[in-house]
């Protein structure tokens, strides 16, 4: 018979024994679920990668609508200032916003001419050349929109006929034949002086203004999706 001394050392091996091995399955447990929580991280962060990185194309003729940030004038501006502009009307494309509302918009002026005396109508003419979506800019290219102030050089003949022909009238009264033709000659005068006074008109398109671009390019602009 096997004494207490060796009973209680195979009891102290068996226990010990058993110790390591459920001490190897919990570590083995807790590796495994160390590597699970791992991938599922990995593949959270890769799921998320792929999410960000999905271009859309927005394609040629589509709408790009506006509000103005500034005011811009056709006596103040000069071709080559920029301006800046936000989104007034989402762009979706196939059910998807690729540019939402407020994202920020670069343009440029690229024709500006102060209105000039007698024969010279002022001219704006603006185009858009950048736009903002998820902290990235993206270059565009749209179509230009512009005004033209009125071409008063009718007008202005007009004018200047209606003086001297009233000056005309004014001398015949005064004076008969020589006082016609110098009323004539002081009737001109005025209406060609009254002419420069009022044919001056410039453009102002103001802060808050909404335009429409169309895009004149495709642009390709990365969304989650």
């Amino acid at each position: 018979m096997l004494g207490s001394n060796t009973l209680r050392s195979i009891g102290l091996f068996a226990f010990l024994a058993v110790s390591l091995t459920l001490a190897g399955c919990s570590s083995n447990s807790a590796d495994t679920d160390r590597g699970a929580n791992t991938a599922a991280k990995s593949e959270g962060v890769l799921s998320n990668v792929f999410e960000t990185a999905k271009p859309v194309t927005i394609p040629e003729g589509t709408a790009i609508h506006i509000v103005l940030d500034q005011s811009l004038t056709s006596n103040r501006s000069h071709a080559g200032d920029d301006f800046e502009a936000s989104i007034s009307e989402p762009v979706v494309v196939a059910g998807k916003t690729v540019i939402p509302k407020g994202a920020r918009v670069h343009g440029r002026v690229t024709e500006a001419s102060e209105a000039g005396h007698l024969h010279h109508p002022a001219s704006l003419r603006l185009t858009l050349r950048s736009v903002e979506v998820g902290g990235k800019s993206y270059a565009i290219e749209t179509s230009s929109i512009g005004r033209a102030g009125p071409n008063h050089n009718k007008r202005n003949v007009e004018y200047i006929g209606g003086g001297a022909a009233a000056g005309a009238l004014i001398g015949a009264l005064a004076g008969g034949g020589k006082g016609a033709l110098i009323g004539s000659a002081v009737g001109a005068g005025a209406g060609t002086a009254g002419a420069a006074a009022t044919g001056k008109k410039d453009i102002t398109i103001p802060a808050e203004s909404r335009l429409t671009f169309k895009l004149t390019q495709p642009v390709s602009i990365t969304v989650k999706g």
